[in-house]
Order: structure tokens, then C-alpha cells, then sequence
């Protein structure tokens, strides 16, 4: 992950947040103290994004390694409420400016990580991965994607320009999906794989026809996915799409495919509850 785009991502949260100055902390905190603070999980879940909060104190009160005491709560691990999953000491007005933001991040990308793990383990830990979609916050990608992968999932495509996915709206513009295909086949890199949604099984024989390296199933039946998988017969990578947050993804995977992307690790995920809580001794 680019370090340059993260700090970014932070540098724009502390400004929007921030502004022209903190006026609570800057009006009754002397700049001289000092303190010490603790993050405590408030619910059991995935803990992702703690060198993100971490970043953010380093960038808003140049305080390098104010983050620690990890305990047992590193990238990925799950944690029961109650956990301290980490500590920061610096300045106290350092501390404050920053704690929202560093919240947003941790609380956002741990919520996703703990929705993958969910999702992950769902279906049963087969074959069939679960991946993420491009339905993120605008400008949050990179942490998002990287909250998934945390979790369990794996990427799709970070964004249009790394990926060939023929969408039906591609295809009624082309002409069919042979058209769309060919095109896609003449114009891209031989690197890059071309996908093809398909909502009925007579896509699904077309995507064949054309040599696609990979074709979604999008929102067909748990009984259509197991004809298209048998109508693909290994001959290609099989994607089931469509409303998955709220499908039995076990039943899913069972069908047969080989990925299962799910839109709602990132789209509706609901952040996972984390306070920070100064220590009042230190303070």
C-alpha cells in the first residue's frame, strides 16, 4: 500500500475535522501536558487499521511510535469486548485533535474486517473466496480493500483500469456480448483477464462462446448456479454477484463457483464499536 495515499486520506480527515484549529482542546488543555490513553473494543470483532491511527498521531502532533501496547490485538485478530487493543501517549491536545479521526479509520476498517471474517466463514472454508467490489467510500478505497483482505476476502479489481469486467450495460452498448469480448480481447493487455456478466444461462453459453477468462453470475437462483457450473465445466472462473449480503452464502458457495463477491463488506458495513478512553492518573 502506497504511504503517500493514506497520508492523504488522513491529511484531508484532519483538515475537514480540524480546520482552522481545535478550539475545545486549544481553550482548556495547556500545551505543556501530557497523557496516555487506551483503545478499548466495545464489541468482539476484527481488529484492522491500528498503523492507520497510528499515522494519524504521528501526522497531527508529530508524536512517531505513540501507538503501543498491542497486546494480542495485531492485524486481523479477534478481540471480545472489553479488549484493550492498543495505547497512545504523547501530547494530550496531540491526542485529542487526532482521536476522532483515528477512531473513524480503526472503528471503519475493523467493521469491515469483522463482516469479511463473517462472510468468510460462512461459506464453510472451501474452495469459493469471498471477495469485495468497487462499492466503497470515495476515498477510502485503499483502506477498504485493504480492511477485506484483512478480514479474510480477497481483491477484485481496485478500479476501471486495472480489470476487463463486460457489465450489461457494456454489452447493450457493443452489441452483444461476442462484440464486447472481441473488442475487449483486441484493446487490452494479454495480462489483464476479461470478465463477463451473465444473468441467464444463454449469456452464460455466449461468455463461453467468446473465451471469457471469468463470468458472474449475477443475480440467478442457487439452481441456476449449479447449471452454469456444470454448463462451464472448469472452462472458466465462475463469480456469483447480486444482493450476496443477503444470500445464504454457504448455499452459494456449495453451487460450485469460485468466488462470491459481496458489495455490502464495504457499501452498508456498520463500523465496529471502539472508544478511546484517557487515563485520568496520567493526565
Amino acid at each position: 500500500m502506497e504511504q503517500r495515499a493514506v497520508d492523504e486520506i488522513i491529511l484531508n480527515a484532519l483538515r475537514e475535522d480540524i480546520g482552522a484549529g481545535d478550539i475545545t482542546t486549544e481553550s482548556c488543555v495547556p500545551p505543556y501536558k501530557t497523557a496516555s490513553a487506551r483503545f478499548v473494543a466495545k464489541e468482539s470483532g476484527v481488529i484492522c487499521g491500528l498503523w492507520a491511527a497510528a499515522r494519524v498521531f504521528e501526522l497531527v502532533g508529530d508524536m512517531p511510535n505513540a501507538i503501543m501496547a498491542f497486546n494480542d490485538a495485531t492485524e486481523g485478530a479477534e478481540v471480545e469486548a472489553g479488549t484493550v487493543i492498543a495505547g497512545v501517549s504523547g501530547g494530550a491536545r496531540a491526542i485529542l485533535k487526532g482521536e476522532r479521526v483515528a477512531l473513524n479509520l480503526l472503528q471503519r476498517m475493523s467493521g469491515i474486517a469483522t463482516a469479511t471474517a463473517k462472510a468468510v466463514h460462512a461459506v464453510n472454508g472451501g474452495s469459493c473466496r469471498v471477495t469485495d467490489t468497487r462499492k466503497t467510500t470515495p476515498g477510502l478505497r485503499v483502506l477498504e480493500k485493504y480492511a477485506v483482505r484483512a478480514g479474510g476476502g480477497v481483491s477484485h479489481r481496485f478500479g476501471l483500469y486495472d480489470g476487463v469486467l463486460i457489465k450489461d450495460n457494456h454489452i447493450a452498448a457493443s452489441g452483444g456480448i461476442a462484440n464486447a469480448v472481441e473488442s475487449a480481447r483486441r484493446a487490452a493487455p494479454h495480462t489483464l483477464k476479461i470478465e463477463v456478466e451473465a444473468s441467464t444461462l444463454d449469456e452464460v453459453r455466449q461468455a463461453l462462446g467468446a473465451r471469457a477468462d471469468v463470468i458472474m453470475l449475477d443475480n440467478m437462483s442457487v439452481e441456476q448456479m449449479r447449471e452454469a457450473v456444470a454448463l462451464v465445466n472448469g472452462r472458466a472462473l465462475i463469480e456469483a454477484s447480486g444482493n450476496m449480503g443477503e444470500r445464504d452464502l454457504a448455499e452459494v458457495a456449495a453451487a460450485g463457483v469460485d468466488l462470491i463477491s459481496v458489495g455490502a463488506l464495504t457499501h452498508t458495513v456498520r463500523s465496529l464499536d471502539i472508544s478511546l478512553k484517557f487515563d485520568a492518573a496520567d493526565v
